[in-house]
């Protein structure tokens, strides 16, 4: 369904996605990957020296030394509450990958105790700047939020099927429900800053439940007992309390 509104053009994934294979196939959709590196991946500079004068060229330079890394890669440096940062993009080569890798080191070192430790992000889109990979990087945790919700509260986790069209449904229907309930739970928590996804559930299930009842009636009671009774009811199966009635 996004596919057909939406194009993509750069593929974010976790560490598991940063190898030769997965950016092989993710390259064949037309998109590319910007994926973790291993934080010990043995990188290698482009061979800038001489023509040996026969057989092919070297395309290995130097192994990447990312403590300290080289002066030349160095396109920004920040110092914030005691922790020196430093940003460094380079071109290199991945012996398991047969495309040179637009990649960005960030090597955060704290000032105090010179303890230092460094982030490889990667992708086969030379045109990206450092801080367009470091953005987008920053998106996959939303969208991993936004996947473990789509997963524990809303049905992904026990959808078994593996043809596209309910796999497609029940992706869409578990992805709207995530965005609905953050739409529902923003004027909610104004009043009840704690309530959840959980409680939100339960509320609405309590609800349901007291209008179901209520229609087994002969007679159907005053409004005021009907929302006693469904505040009531709806406040079972909550996590958090209320100070206020919602």
């Amino acid at each position: 369904m996004i596919g057909e509104h939406v194009t993509g053009i750069s593929f974010v994934s976790d560490g598991a996605f940063g190898n030769n294979d997965a950016r092989h196939m993710v390259k064949q959709t037309g998109v590319h990957v910007i994926a973790t590196l291993r934080h010990d991946s043995a990188l290698s500079l482009p061979y800038d020296g001489p023509y040996a004068g026969r057989g092919k060229r070297r395309k290995y330079g130097t192994k990447l030394d990312y403590q300290p890394l080289p002066a030349a890669y160095w396109p920004s440096s920040s110092l914030a509450d005691g922790m020196q940062t430093t940003i460094s993009q380079m071109q290199v080569w991945q012996k398991t990958c047969a495309d040179v890798l637009n990649v960005v080191v960030m090597v955060k070192t704290k000032v105090k105790t010179q303890a230092m430790a460094h982030v490889v992000l990667c992708s086969r889109d030379w045109e990206l700047r450092h801080d367009q990979l470091i953005d987008y990087d920053h998106v996959r945790f939303q969208m991993e939020g936004n996947c473990r919700d789509a997963k524990q509260d809303w049905g992904l986790e026990d959808c078994m099927t593996v043809n596209p069209t309910p796999v497609d449904h029940s992706a869409n229907l578990a992805m709207f429900m995530v965005h609905l309930s953050h739409a529902l739970l923003r004027p909610i928590r104004t009043q009840w800053p704690e309530c959840s996804v959980h409680d939100l559930k339960a509320w609405f299930r309590g609800r349901k439940s007291v209008v179901e009842t209520l229609q087994w009636l002969p007679e159907m009671p005053e409004p005021i007992f009907i929302d006693q009774a469904m505040a009531q009811v709806a406040a079972l199966g909550r996590v958090n309390h209320a100070i206020n009635s919602v």
